[in-house]
Formats: structure tokens, C-alpha cells, sequence
């Protein structure tokens, strides 16, 4: 029983929603890029949306419900050449576009990483509404790093300013950074299976992805409970997609369009 509301979940969430039937249309225009600019505006929304107004909500409000904070998290040093892996999450977002593959194919992969992006958000948007916990560490960062006139500075000013102390757990950062890590890598090792430059650049990702753990740390933006939910929900989200993934590469041929759950 369980293992059927399961699947009906995830072919709620993954499975491609009505709203695609024009965008699908459109596919081939553009040499492709119109159907990648387009999936790109409807994350945008769907992700942006979400995050920044249970954001600004929490913030408005102003109550921590719990706090999850531990001693170690104060331990753990400032490191402020940390905010650039921190910030490097968003060169994810167009890298997973650029890495999709102009086929059927890997357009319907793309709208099913998309959706479960959106309901990833969305999901931990809950959280940040009605479990909120504000981060108060921004106080630990010297003064020298956020009043000086170079890049780090630059950095953190603007994380800040777009981003209120709140939406600790899970970390979004973590979700949605290893979520996109793990769709860019299974497109590149499938279009340049044998390209040592590719496995190469794959290892730069997950490198990136280690140091992003580490930074929502060091950067003061995020707590070690944060950290270890944000993995968690991670790791299952990859594991909920897969099944679908799989489904869309045994589709036929003359089966590739959003219509194929029908």
C-alpha cells in the first residue's frame, strides 16, 4: 500500500503537468533555446516565488520557534573567500541548462528535475513558515570582511540584503545544489561517456559541492543542523526522481511527449 501512494506521489510531481503542452510546442524554436528559456522562467517563478516570500514572511513575523543552534556552531571559524563557493550555487541553475541535451528525451528529464525543483521548495518553504528558526550569527562575521572594499564584502552585502536571516532547515542551498550536481553529471557523462575533460570537469562540481557545505558554515548562513537536514532531503529527493528518470529513457521513440503518464 505504501509503496503505491508512492508512486502515485511521485507521478503527481513528476510527471509533466498540463501547463507544458505549449512550451512543448514551441521546442524546436530558437535551435532549441526557446523551450530552455521558457523552463527557465517557469523555475524562476516557481522557485523564487517560494523562497522569497516565506522569507519575507518569517522575517516580518519575527518568531523562532525552535532554535537549532549547538555550541559547535559558534566554534566554527569565519572564512570569508568562502562566500564565493557559497555563491557559486547559482551557476548551477543555467549549467543544468546548458548541459541538457537539445533531444526529447532529455527535455522531458529536464521538466521532471524542474517540478521536483518547485516541490522541493515548496516543501521546505513549510518548514521555513511554520517551523521558523532565525540564524543569528551575522554578528560573528568581522567587520573587516563585511566593510571592506573588495570582493568578499561586495559578497556578503548582497547576500544579505537578498536574504533575511531566516529559512534555516533544510538548507535549500544543499537541496537544490546537489540536486542540479547530480542531473548536470548524469547529462555530461552521457553525452561524453569516454572524455577524460568531461569526468574532469565532472570532479570540479563535486568539488564545488564540498566546498558549498562548507561554506553555509564558515559564511555564518546557515547552522550544522541545516547543513545535515539539507543532505538528507537531498539524497531522497535524487533517489524519488530516479524512478521516473529511468521510465523516460525506456520510453519509444514515438512515445517522447509530456503526455506519455496517460
Amino acid at each position: 500500500m505504501q509503496s503505491g501512494r508512492l508512486t502515485s506521489l511521485r507521478n503527481m510531481i513528476l510527471q509533466p503537468w498540463p501547463i507544458w503542452g505549449p512550451t512543448w510546442s514551441r521546442r524546436h524554436k530558437l535551435n532549441g533555446n526557446m523551450f530552455r528559456l521558457e523552463v527557465f522562467v517557469f523555475g524562476l517563478l516557481a522557485i523564487a516565488i517560494p523562497y522569497f516570500s516565506s522569507n519575507l514572511y518569517a522575517a516580518a513575523v519575527g518568531i523562532t520557534v525552535w532554535d537549532p543552534e549547538i555550541a559547535l556552531d559558534r566554534q566554527i571559524p569565519v572564512i570569508g573567500w568562502m562566500i564565493a563557493p557559497y555563491m557559486a550555487l547559482y551557476l548551477y541553475y543555467p549549467a543544468v541548462l546548458i548541459f541538457n541535451r537539445p533531444d526529447d528525451r532529455s527535455r522531458l528529464e529536464l521538466i521532471a528535475g524542474v517540478q521536483m525543483l518547485s516541490a522541493l521548495t515548496i516543501f521546505c518553504a513549510f518548514f521555513f513558515i511554520f517551523f521558523p528558526a532565525e540564524i543569528d550569527m551575522r554578528s560573528d562575521i568581522p567587520q573587516s570582511i563585511l566593510e571592506g572594499n573588495g570582493w568578499q564584502s561586495t559578497l556578503f552585502s548582497t547576500i544579505h540584503a537578498m536574504d533575511q536571516p531566516f529559512n534555516a532547515w533544510p538548507s535549500l542551498h544543499i537541496v537544490h545544489s546537489y540536486f542540479l550536481g547530480r542531473a548536470i553529471t548524469m547529462w555530461i557523462l552521457r553525452s561524453w561517456p569516454s572524455s577524460n575533460f568531461a569526468k574532469a570537469f565532472v570532479g570540479v562540481i563535486w568539488i564545488e559541492y564540498i566546498l558549498l557545505c562548507i561554506s553555509i558554515l564558515t559564511t555564518k548562513q546557515h547552522y550544522l543542523f541545516d547543513l545535515a537536514t539539507g543532505l538528507i532531503l537531498a539524497i531522497f529527493a535524487w533517489q524519488f526522481v530516479l524512478p521516473i528518470m529511468e521510465k523516460i529513457a525506456n520510453l519509444p521513440d514515438n512515445n517522447l511527449n509530456p503526455n506519455y503518464g496517460q
